[in-house]
């Protein structure tokens, strides 16, 4: 397909969602707006919206392109992930309300300590900036190979245009666009996805109901390894435990997804908001699969060589853009560009707000809306992009693993101390020796990767897979535990309905 057709849609999309960004934002642009959409989002929208923001490019190309090796599997893991998101509905968003935070890392402060809530927040600013760049360096690959290679554009040129895009219909609005602007974008991924399916069983010359069956038939539909517990990174197990708890602490304990449901008037608008997403998350996941069954399926009756893409996550824009017609290859850029930024854009107001409540204290401040912080919000705003820049191109020279497998492996390393400190807050009533906290954070993941590659991995037939964010978490709860005072903590501090 025609780099100049692709380039024109992108253009396009986005004067779109400037246009959204300037109705949203032209009456108030505020810090309240910006941090929290005023309290006044609809749960319904959020809930949609969210779908985008969860998903991502990731899922959309990385999720496909690894059914050739690992089948159905992945979807041990979406049931996983269904389990961790009801944990959050009616364990963490309860506690979150009944605190009325902004920043949810300001629970950590009045349950363990000031330097423990520093620490949780820098932990979450890692790990989202370092989640945000491996997402967006993702669909930066896409466009590069098939839209700017074409006129020899640098690829940092590509990420630039990206985030400056991106960080003009977010800077003013802040969440109350995003919540506009990921409901749209949402539906452009969901259609996508849809007529994706719709696209290749016309080019297998079957109707949808008989791709389904195709699928279904295909060895590529089996989703339940039972074999092999030690060995295997896809053992049911490991997936389902896994799946859980890293969506407690990617979801339930990532600022990002959690500002949304903080911004709905009552718990009970933001618990219906979870368990609808949950429902949307498993089915979209499960048509993802599909349409990773149905390109392997695609490439081998047409003889294309899937070995000779450099990886997997070439697969679906492979075929989509080059074997295709033209408006199967829109509606994949369509889909693949609305998962990818509905992503980045949600992360960068939720760095922004981290960064501006916990570290220069906003909510502290005698009017949080004050001009001159509006203007230091927007400096916070325009330097956490300028960080996933560098971060991407980085990630760019490194990078030998499919996307989704680098941000898994990468989040179990970062948000598994986060696991462990709300898990110590949350299932107990001691006290934390505060000053030992940011070293107990650094510790524990730098312990569990030199046991996984230099005991675990060479003198054992044990594979670990997702559940390395429990190991990680466990360590650092038990070394919480260990160098604890012993003291409990008075009721009245515990955050507690009664306390609060």
């Amino acid at each position: 397909m025609s780099p100049a057709i692709l380039l024109t849609f992108l253009v396009v999309y986005f004067a779109l969602l400037l246009s959204v960004a300037y109705f949203t934002s032209k009456k108030s642009a505020d810090n309240s707006t910006f941090f929290v959409a005023n309290r006044n989002a609809k749960w319904y929208m959020v809930a949609f919206g969210m779908i985008g923001t969860a998903l991502s490019g990731v899922t959309f190309i990385s999720v496909p392109g690894a059914v050739g090796v690992s089948n159905f599997s992945y979807f041990q893991f979406v049931i996983g992930n269904a389990i961790g998101f009801i944990v959050i509905a009616y364990v963490l968003l309860p506690l979150y309300y009944r605190m009325n935070l902004t920043s949810i890392y300001t629970y950590l402060e009045e349950r363990l300590g000031h330097k423990s809530y520093k620490t949780g927040a820098m932990i979450f600013l890692i790990s989202r900036t370092i989640g945000s760049a491996f997402r967006l360096y993702l669909v930066g690959i896409i466009l590069q190979r098939y839209i700017f290679d074409a006129w020899n554009v640098p690829f940092a040129v590509t990420i630039i245009i990206c985030l400056v895009l991106i960080w003009l219909y977010t800077n003013k609005g802040g969440l109350k666009t995003i919540i506009i602007t990921d409901t749209l974008q949402t539906f452009f991924l969901v259609l996508a996805v849809v007529l994706s399916i719709y696209f290749m069983a016309d080019g297998l010359g079957l109707s949808v109901l008989g791709a389904f069956e195709a699928v279904k038939e295909s060895s590529y539909s089996t989703i339940f390894v039972w074999e092999d517990f030690l060995g295997s990174k896809n053992h049911f197990w490991k997936h389902i435990i896994g799946g859980a708890f890293v969506t407690i602490a990617m979801t339930g304990l990532d600022q990002d997804l959690m500002q949304k449901n903080l911004s709905m008037k009552t718990i009970g608008e933001a618990q219906k908001n979870m368990l609808t997403f949950t429902g949307i998350f498993i089915v979209i996941n499960l048509f993802f699969l599909s349409v990773g069954a149905l390109l392997y399926i695609y490439a081998a009756k047409n003889n294309i060589d899937v070995s000779a893409l450099l990886t997997p996550d070439y697969l679906y824009p492979e075929i989509a853009l080059n074997y295709l017609t033209i408006l199967p290859g829109i509606i994949f850029m369509m889909g693949l560009t609305a998962a990818t930024f509905a992503t980045t854009d949600s992360a960068l107001t939720a760095l922004t707000t981290s960064y501006c409540v916990d570290f220069l204290n906003f909510n502290k401040k005698e009017n949080p809306n004050d001009p001159a912080l509006v203007r230091v919000r927007n400096y916070v705003h325009l330097a956490f992009s300028f960080l996933i820049l560098i971060v991407i191109l980085a990630f760019r020279v490194l990078n030998d693993d499919s996307v989704v497998n680098a941000i898994f492996t990468a989040a179990s390393y970062t948000y598994g101390p986060l696991l462990g400190l709300f898990s110590f807050g949350i299932l107990t009533k001691y006290r934390v020796n505060d000053n030992l906290v940011p070293y107990i954070c650094l510790a524990s993941p730098i312990l569990i990767y030199l046991l996984n590659h230099f005991v675990v991995q060479p003198y054992t037939s044990y594979n670990v897979g997702f559940e390395l964010i429990i190991y990680n978490g466990l360590l650092t709860f038990i070394m919480l535990l260990i160098t604890s005072p012993g003291k409990q903590v008075n009721p009245e501090r515990l955050p507690t309905e009664q306390a609060y």
